[in-house]
């Protein structure tokens, strides 16, 4: 009963729709192969680059280990790292400045890649008390950065480039593809995801990993032993070890923190102050007479989770002299001290209330990190990666209570608390640092 006119009206309103329609898919794929694409190089540039890296950190940890020597050249190796970042790198700030990036505050210099190579292997092959993440997120991001500037992305593209390199970096020096590729988007603002660079992330997370296993670079696992079935009772102890976790979290924090105001009160000049610090670094060390505390701490995290061994004060002196070594102008990382801290003090907390130190240290050390990171999915997957899913319930427990309980509290001054973690509240706030 329609007229022709009308038939044709409907059809031409039926070819508009489907072009409508066909421009945004050709708009998604063009999207899509664009980012696949990216991803891939970014994942093979940066896991290349990453696996050379833990290659060279492999190479001075164990050529320190035979030579204990090395570490009384800590002072030299601080001295070095000072001028190259006085003379090439004093606007380098670190991991806190890709975060600042990603949040279209900052870029990331080309230089840094470089620089944070080198003065992270200095750091490491003298026995400074320091990981490796840090020199992996700057790396990363740098190279994802300069990337995106040779192929002219604009500014969102760089900085979904910049989270992508992040991801790759991560994933080649740890082996932990799910949390690396969650990692980036989760970390600059808590509370908001970045889903815009999941594809681009994932991939190259998942690229740069495989390339470092073909390189000889072996993802790290754990061997959880005498988990306990789920009760009450064990639950209970659980959250007992969380809460005792996300206060070690702050005192760690705040440890940093005053440390490096200290540093500043008394040693302004930083030559003065990083060959006053490896001094105090030495001292320290060979009054406790034992190495273990030199480098990233994954002895004693193997010792903690796999024998269910540590001793009362392991978590006290990672802190102390990550903090000292860290604040004093070296270079690497605070997350795997964190891992070291979190391992170490959860046996001994398993140990004090009877439940399985091995589960405890693994169950800490995936608390701590989301203590000082707040990133709760990055510690639930690293905690699956590292450990299996055997103790899931015991990690789940441990990362959500140490989320809640450990404050605004963080290793990056730039990352930023979007919403309250005890109500559904809008604050947008700083971490401190």
């Amino acid at each position: 009963g329609r007229s022709f006119e009308e038939i044709i009206q409907k059809g031409l309103r039926m070819i508009g729709h489907l072009h409508y329609y066909a421009g945004h898919i050709q708009y998604d794929m063009t999207n899509l192969i664009k980012w696949l694409l990216l991803a891939v190089l970014t994942g093979l540039t940066v896991g290349f680059i990453s696996s050379l890296f833990a290659r060279a950190l492999k190479f001075v940890t164990t050529y320190r280990t035979e030579h204990f020597w090395v570490f009384f050249l800590l002072p030299a190796a601080g001295l070095v790292i000072v001028f190259l970042y006085q003379k090439l790198g004093q606007d380098d700030g670190g991991t806190n400045q890709v975060l600042s990036t990603i949040r279209s505050q900052d870029d990331v210099p080309f230089h840094s890649a470089p620089l944070i190579f080198i003065s992270t292997i200095l750091t490491h092959f003298a026995g400074g008390s320091a990981g490796r993440e840090g020199a992996a997120i700057q790396l990363g991001g740098s190279i994802g950065n300069q990337l995106g500037s040779w192929f002219r992305l604009d500014e969102e593209d760089r900085h979904v480039m910049v989270m992508c390199g992040m991801s790759a970096a991560f994933s080649a020096v740890f082996g932990t593809p799910m949390a690396a590729a969650v990692f980036s988007m989760e970390v600059v603002s808590v509370g908001i995801m970045y889903y815009a660079a999941l594809v681009p992330c994932v991939i190259s997370s998942i690229i740069a990993s495989e390339f470092a296993a073909n390189f000889g670079i072996h993802p790290e696992s754990f061997h959880v032993v005498d988990i306990p079935d789920l009760t009450v009772e064990t639950g209970l102890k659980m959250v007992l070890v969380a809460v005792a976790c996300a206060a070690i979290s702050i005192i760690f924090c705040m440890t940093l923190q005053g440390i490096s105001k200290l540093y500043t009160k008394y040693f302004k000049n930083p030559y003065i102050r990083i060959a006053a610090a490896s001094a105090i670094i030495i001292a320290i060390t060979l009054l406790l007479r034992t190495t273990d505390y030199m480098g990233a701490g994954n002895n004693l995290i193997e010792l903690a989770i796999e024998e269910g061994q540590t001793r009362p004060l392991d978590f006290f002196w990672k802190i102390l002299l990550t903090a000292l070594t860290m604040r004093a102008g070296f270079r690497g990382g605070e997350i795997v001290p964190s891992f070291c801290i979190g391992a170490t003090f959860g046996c001994l907390m398993g140990h004090l209330i009877g439940l399985s130190p091995s589960i405890c240290a693994a169950a800490g050390m995936a608390a701590l990190f989301c203590g000082v990171t707040n990133c709760p999915i990055t510690s639930i997957l690293i905690a699956f990666e590292l450990f299996g899913f055997r103790g899931v319930s015991y990690y789940l427990i441990a990362v959500s209570i140490s989320y809640a309980v450990s404050g605004y509290y963080g290793l990056y001054k730039d990352q930023t608390i979007v919403y309250s973690k005890y109500k559904a509240k809008y604050i947008n706030r700083h971490t401190r640092f």
